[in-house]
């Protein structure tokens, strides 16, 4: 039976992933793509090269992060954030967003090992989702 998780526990959801499921607007349908991310005070963290996904939050930058915990068919809990698109672009908070990034993904690319160092890389993009709304469900 399924039941709706409380506040909290959706954010402790999303907060415990390592992997979801990114929602945009590309050119007036729906675009979804795994990203990693770090959680801090409510706002989601993770970066990117441009292209698509980054294009696309630029220009609609209202978008959401869906998480799942899936054990089977018949235990699975799932939470999504809704906010919105923030670009990152002071050098040292980028360099402090992807520190934390590397922290928790050490396998990361060479590339990215060098972004934490140069975080003024013009090539990369840090940003944020600014959580105002979170959802969740489970099944147990």
């Amino acid at each position: 039976m399924s039941k709706v998780l409380s506040e909290e526990a959706a954010l402790a959801l999303i907060s415990a992933g390592k992997i979801g499921r990114l929602g945009c607007v590309d050119g007036g349908e729906p675009y979804v793509v795994p990203i990693n991310y770090v959680v801090e005070d409510r706002s989601i963290y993770s970066h990117s090269l441009p292209g698509r996904k980054i294009d696309a939050m630029r220009m609609h930058p209202r978008v959401c992060l869906q998480v799942d915990q899936i054990a089977d068919d018949f235990h699975w809990r799932s939470a999504i954030a809704f906010g919105d698109f923030e670009e990152i672009r002071v050098p040292s908070d980028r360099r402090s967003i992807l520190g934390k990034l590397l922290a928790r993904f050490p396998s990361l690319t060479p590339v990215e090992s060098v972004m934490v160092q140069d975080a003024s890389a013009p090539d990369s993009v840090v940003f944020r989702i600014r959580i105002d709304r979170i959802t969740g469900m489970t099944e147990e």
